[in-house]
């Protein structure tokens, strides 16, 4: 069975760091790309990063350039997702994806992404 498992939310305040995880299982791991997408409260779901399965091929929102790092550790089977730098606007449940067609590039928009995880909780606050 497929499974998608986040990890690493936390209560942090403006400034901080965190390093999310998702970990998989129940299927080829190195053969999918991933994405990190977040929904906060009234808004809609978006894509912040994504990572290919050949070569790591990177993508980043423009909101999170800079201050947010995309890895992957196929030997774990797990993608990490390092912020830093965070602000209040963080603020959202983070969501890890898997997508079989991103294998040189990857996008952050939903459409190739057919397995998700449940989500971790991210508040950015003093």
């Amino acid at each position: 069975q497929l499974q998608l498992v986040e990890s690493g939310g936390d209560l942090v305040q403006p400034g901080g760091s965190l390093t999310l995880s998702c970990a998989a299982s129940g299927f080829t791991f190195n053969y999918y790309g991933i994405g990190w997408f977040r929904q906060a409260p009234g808004k809609e779901r978006e894509g912040v990063s994504c990572i290919s399965s050949i070569g790591g091929s990177t993508n980043y929102a423009d909101s999170v350039k800079g201050r947010f790092t995309i890895s992957r550790d196929n030997a774990k089977n797990t993608v990490y997702l390092q912020m830093n730098s965070l602000k209040p606007e963080d603020t959202a449940v983070y969501y890890c994806a898997a997508g079989s067609s991103l294998q040189r590039t990857c996008v952050i928009n939903e459409t190739p992404y057919a397995y998700w995880g449940q989500g971790t909780q991210v508040t950015v606050s003093s």
